[in-house]
């Protein structure tokens, strides 16, 4: 499963003026990406909005991302929720024809114990023909897949092959993998934690950043999985008021602020998202200015 190491980047979906999905957009966010040299593509995930999307409009999606990267990299899907049984109906009835894994999210909401949460993704890696990375974020769930219950999970389930961790807790991430199988990957969820997690031993990000600045992220992994990381600091320390600023009025509106300046996409969310205050898109433009004279 090598396919999902390195930069993975979660897309943003782009919208237009009147809050439909802007195919154009997305098609030139994804040639962006490539171009920029991540390693695979994360669909329909916090970042993409997917929340606010109506099924058909996922299956859109999907189908024009799949022929936007042309095989190019490896595509992953967000398929994730807090109705286990949805879940798993969703995975037996979707065509997954071009999709070479799930991403799925640990149930929110509901505040499920440990083993809730270990029997929700036993059961989404009984169902799903494709391999399973599950998402560990706390700060959105409400729910925290422990380290043992992540390790457990790993051992017991073939396909689940990672899991991407955003939890913020570099204590209960390296327990993950001193204990992981070896070929469980764990994979940064938050761009901010690139650096500390893989030089624990991590596999790589799937990052929001890596919309706006593909090249730059995907350089600071290599880096790192080269053990270079003097080079890999310079780039983390570089980017560090940029990181902030993708997620201090909420993402993916930093984001999207970022590829307006770009001129690649609209600065259009879907409510109850809204684009960042007159205030931080000033900084993210000052900010953008100041990483391009390096």
């Amino acid at each position: 499963m090598k396919i999902f190491k390195g930069t993975g980047v979660a897309i943003v979906t782009p919208f237009k003026n009147d809050s439909s999905i802007d195919f154009a957009a997305l098609g030139r966010v994804i040639n962006h990406v490539i171009t920029g040299g991540v390693n695979y593509i994360v669909a329909l995930g916090t970042t993409g909005e997917s929340v606010t999307l109506s099924k058909e409009e996922k299956k859109a999606v999907i189908s024009y991302v799949i022929e936007a990267i042309d095989s190019r990299v490896p595509l992953v899907v967000g398929i994730g929720g807090n109705n286990t049984q949805e879940i798993v109906n969703s995975l037996r009835h979707s065509n997954l024809t071009g999709v070479d894994g799930i991403l799925s999210v640990a149930p929110y909401y509901n505040k499920p114990s440990q083993k809730g949460i270990f029997q929700h993704f036993k059961a989404i890696a009984t169902s799903s023909p494709l391999p399973v990375i599950i998402y560990n974020v706390p700060g959105r769930t409400c729910s925290n897949i422990s380290s043992d219950t992540c390790v457990e999970l790993a051992h017991e389930c073939e396909n689940i092959i990672a899991v991407k961790e955003a939890s913020g807790d570099i204590s209960q991430i390296m327990k993950i993998l001193k204990n992981k199988p070896e070929n469980f990957s764990v994979i940064s969820g938050d761009d901010m934690m690139t650096l500390p997690i893989l030089a624990a031993g991590g596999s790589g990000v799937i990052s929001v950043l890596a919309n706006a600045f593909p090249s730059q992220t995907s350089e600071l992994v290599n880096h790192c999985l080269k053990n270079n990381f003097k080079s890999a600091r310079e780039i983390q320390f570089r980017f560090l008021e940029m990181i902030e600023l993708l997620f201090i009025d909420g993402n993916p509106s930093g984001v999207k602020a970022m590829l307006n300046i770009m001129n690649i996409s609209q600065n259009i969310l879907r409510l109850p998202l809204v684009p960042v205050s007159r205030t931080v898109y000033t900084r993210i433009q000052k900010a953008i200015e100041e990483v391009n004279k390096v």
